[in-house]
């Protein structure tokens, strides 16, 4: 029963990770053409999703790398 219950927990805190994540990341990429700081949301909503995917994990490295690049 507490296995169950464990699982349950388990999987209603991913949920919620990557539908924060997800919103998160949308409204920066939203922010894109639209006035506000897309370039620090899309980075916040990367690091959410790279805690459940690696996909977002490597994008985030290669965002880090752009972002470092334009500041030189």
């Amino acid at each position: 029963m507490n296995d169950i219950l464990f699982r349950s927990l388990a999987q209603a805190k991913r949920l919620i990770v990557v539908v924060i994540g997800f919103t998160i990341l949308a409204t920066g990429i939203a922010m894109i053409v639209l006035p506000g700081p897309a370039i620090v949301v899309i980075p916040i909503g990367l690091t959410i999703l790279a805690t459940e995917y690696v996909w977002a994990r490597k994008l985030l490295i290669t965002v880090k790398e752009r972002i470092e690049r334009m500041r030189k």
